[in-house]
Protein backbone atom coordinates (compact mmCIF):
# COMPACT_ATOMS: atom_id res chain seq x y z
CA UNK A 1 0.00 0.00 0.00
CA UNK A 2 0.99 3.39 -0.42
CA UNK A 3 1.90 4.99 2.78
CA UNK A 4 4.80 7.67 3.08
CA UNK A 5 7.13 7.63 5.43
CA UNK A 6 6.70 10.93 6.67
CA UNK A 7 2.93 9.85 7.67
CA UNK A 8 0.77 11.03 5.13
CA UNK A 9 -2.26 8.13 4.65
CA UNK A 10 -2.74 7.08 1.36
CA UNK A 11 -6.65 8.40 1.04
CA UNK A 12 -4.38 12.15 2.17
CA UNK A 13 -1.54 11.52 -0.31
CA UNK A 14 -1.22 15.24 -1.98
CA UNK A 15 -2.80 15.39 -5.16
CA UNK A 16 -4.73 12.71 -4.80
CA UNK A 17 -6.87 13.26 -1.91
CA UNK A 18 -9.81 11.02 -1.88
CA UNK A 19 -11.77 13.17 0.26
CA UNK A 20 -12.11 15.92 -2.39
CA UNK A 21 -13.77 12.91 -4.14
CA UNK A 22 -15.87 11.77 -1.61
CA UNK A 23 -17.21 15.57 -0.95
CA UNK A 24 -17.92 15.95 -4.96
CA UNK A 25 -19.13 12.53 -4.87
CA UNK A 26 -21.78 13.75 -1.90
CA UNK A 27 -22.39 16.97 -3.45
CA UNK A 28 -23.67 15.24 -7.01
CA UNK A 29 -25.58 12.75 -5.01
CA UNK A 30 -26.97 15.63 -2.84
CA UNK A 31 -27.76 18.18 -5.86
CA UNK A 32 -29.34 14.62 -7.97
CA UNK A 33 -31.59 14.38 -5.00
CA UNK A 34 -32.49 17.71 -4.76
CA UNK A 35 -33.27 18.22 -8.85
CA UNK A 36 -35.18 14.86 -8.31
CA UNK A 37 -36.74 16.28 -5.38
CA UNK A 38 -37.37 19.99 -6.38
CA UNK A 39 -36.75 19.90 -10.22
CA UNK A 40 -40.13 19.97 -11.28
CA UNK A 41 -41.24 23.06 -9.08
CA UNK A 42 -38.28 24.94 -10.05
CA UNK A 43 -38.15 24.07 -13.17
CA UNK A 44 -41.88 25.12 -13.46
CA UNK A 45 -41.28 28.40 -11.32
CA UNK A 46 -38.29 29.36 -13.85
CA UNK A 47 -40.56 28.16 -16.92
CA UNK A 48 -43.22 30.36 -15.35
CA UNK A 49 -40.62 33.00 -14.71
CA UNK A 50 -39.23 32.93 -18.09
CA UNK A 51 -42.84 33.15 -19.99
CA UNK A 52 -43.59 36.27 -17.77
CA UNK A 53 -40.55 37.98 -19.10
CA UNK A 54 -41.31 37.41 -22.64
CA UNK A 55 -44.63 39.10 -21.64
CA UNK A 56 -43.06 41.63 -20.52
CA UNK A 57 -40.59 41.94 -22.71
CA UNK A 58 -43.57 41.50 -25.45
CA UNK A 59 -45.59 44.09 -23.64
CA UNK A 60 -42.55 47.00 -23.04
CA UNK A 61 -41.62 46.61 -27.12
CA UNK A 62 -45.40 47.50 -27.81
CA UNK A 63 -45.29 49.81 -25.21
CA UNK A 64 -42.18 51.63 -27.19
CA UNK A 65 -44.00 50.85 -30.59
CA UNK A 66 -46.88 53.08 -29.41
CA UNK A 67 -44.35 55.76 -27.77
CA UNK A 68 -42.58 55.67 -31.17
CA UNK A 69 -45.92 56.22 -32.88
CA UNK A 70 -46.97 59.31 -30.90
CA UNK A 71 -43.64 60.78 -30.94
CA UNK A 72 -43.48 60.42 -34.66
CA UNK A 73 -47.10 62.07 -34.72
CA UNK A 74 -46.41 64.76 -32.47
CA UNK A 75 -43.38 65.96 -34.78
CA UNK A 76 -44.94 65.80 -37.64
CA UNK A 77 -47.99 68.16 -35.98
CA UNK A 78 -45.00 70.02 -34.58
CA UNK A 79 -43.44 70.04 -37.82
CA UNK A 80 -47.03 71.79 -39.03
CA UNK A 81 -47.83 74.14 -36.91
CA UNK A 82 -46.59 76.57 -38.67
CA UNK A 83 -49.28 75.76 -41.52
CA UNK A 84 -51.59 75.24 -39.13
CA UNK A 85 -51.30 78.37 -37.23
CA UNK A 86 -51.00 80.20 -40.83
CA UNK A 87 -54.52 78.46 -41.45
CA UNK A 88 -56.03 79.79 -38.08
CA UNK A 89 -55.20 83.27 -38.69
CA UNK A 90 -56.31 83.35 -42.72
CA UNK A 91 -59.80 81.64 -40.83
CA UNK A 92 -59.88 84.53 -38.27
CA UNK A 93 -59.19 86.86 -40.86
CA UNK A 94 -62.18 85.55 -42.74
CA UNK A 95 -64.25 85.33 -39.86
CA UNK A 96 -63.37 88.67 -39.03
CA UNK A 97 -64.06 90.37 -42.59
CA UNK A 98 -67.17 88.38 -42.96
CA UNK A 99 -68.11 90.09 -39.23
CA UNK A 100 -67.28 93.50 -40.48
CA UNK A 101 -68.97 92.98 -43.16
CA UNK A 102 -72.22 91.77 -41.00
CA UNK A 103 -71.75 94.69 -38.91
CA UNK A 104 -71.48 97.22 -41.91
CA UNK A 105 -74.76 95.56 -42.99
CA UNK A 106 -76.66 95.89 -39.91
CA UNK A 107 -75.72 99.21 -39.40
CA UNK A 108 -76.26 100.94 -42.66
CA UNK A 109 -79.83 98.69 -42.35
CA UNK A 110 -80.55 100.24 -39.13
CA UNK A 111 -79.05 104.09 -40.60
CA UNK A 112 -81.43 104.10 -43.02
CA UNK A 113 -84.21 103.15 -41.11
CA UNK A 114 -83.65 105.72 -38.74
CA UNK A 115 -83.24 108.47 -41.56
CA UNK A 116 -86.55 106.91 -43.05
CA UNK A 117 -87.76 107.15 -39.15
CA UNK A 118 -86.67 110.72 -38.62
CA UNK A 119 -87.48 111.92 -42.32
CA UNK A 120 -91.54 110.86 -41.70
CA UNK A 121 -91.21 113.02 -38.05
CA UNK A 122 -89.92 115.68 -39.90
CA UNK A 123 -92.79 115.62 -42.32
CA UNK A 124 -95.42 114.80 -39.67
CA UNK A 125 -94.27 117.74 -37.33
CA UNK A 126 -93.83 119.55 -40.55
CA UNK A 127 -97.75 119.26 -41.23
CA UNK A 128 -98.85 119.64 -37.93
CA UNK A 129 -96.63 122.94 -38.15
CA UNK A 130 -98.65 124.10 -41.48
CA UNK A 131 -101.63 123.07 -39.72
CA UNK A 132 -101.26 124.92 -36.86
CA UNK A 133 -99.99 127.91 -38.86
CA UNK A 134 -103.28 127.89 -41.16
CA UNK A 135 -105.04 127.94 -37.75
CA UNK A 136 -103.16 130.95 -36.46
CA UNK A 137 -103.28 132.57 -39.39
CA UNK A 138 -107.00 132.34 -40.01
CA UNK A 139 -107.49 133.45 -36.07
CA UNK A 140 -105.59 136.34 -36.63
CA UNK A 141 -107.33 137.14 -39.89
CA UNK A 142 -111.03 137.04 -38.04
CA UNK A 143 -109.59 139.08 -35.16
CA UNK A 144 -108.26 141.43 -37.66
CA UNK A 145 -111.26 140.97 -39.78
CA UNK A 146 -113.75 141.93 -35.99
CA UNK A 147 -110.89 145.08 -35.65
CA UNK A 148 -111.71 146.76 -38.92
CA UNK A 149 -115.37 145.85 -38.83
CA UNK A 150 -115.56 147.52 -34.98
CA UNK A 151 -113.79 150.56 -36.14
CA UNK A 152 -115.69 151.51 -39.47
CA UNK A 153 -119.09 150.82 -38.96
CA UNK A 154 -120.38 152.49 -36.78
CA UNK A 155 -124.10 152.46 -34.77
CA UNK A 156 -126.09 153.47 -37.42
CA UNK A 157 -124.80 151.16 -39.96
CA UNK A 158 -124.97 148.47 -37.88
CA UNK A 159 -128.78 149.34 -37.43
CA UNK A 160 -128.77 149.17 -41.28
CA UNK A 161 -127.29 146.14 -41.59
CA UNK A 162 -129.53 144.51 -39.20
CA UNK A 163 -132.42 145.66 -40.62
CA UNK A 164 -131.21 144.71 -43.84
CA UNK A 165 -131.10 140.80 -42.56
CA UNK A 166 -133.79 140.87 -40.49
CA UNK A 167 -135.74 141.51 -44.19
CA UNK A 168 -133.40 138.92 -45.83
CA UNK A 169 -134.97 136.30 -43.26
CA UNK A 170 -138.44 137.82 -43.40
CA UNK A 171 -138.24 137.21 -47.71
CA UNK A 172 -137.00 133.76 -46.89
CA UNK A 173 -139.77 132.93 -44.90
CA UNK A 174 -142.56 134.30 -46.90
Amino acid sequence: MLEASDGISWWNYPGLELWKFFNLFLFILIGFYLHRRFGRPIKEALRLRSEAIKRELKQAKEERDQALAKLAEVETRFANLDAEVSKVKERNAAEIEAERERIKSTTDGELARMRDQAKREIESAGKIARQELRQFAARESIRMAEDILKREIGPAEHARLTNRSIEELRGSQG
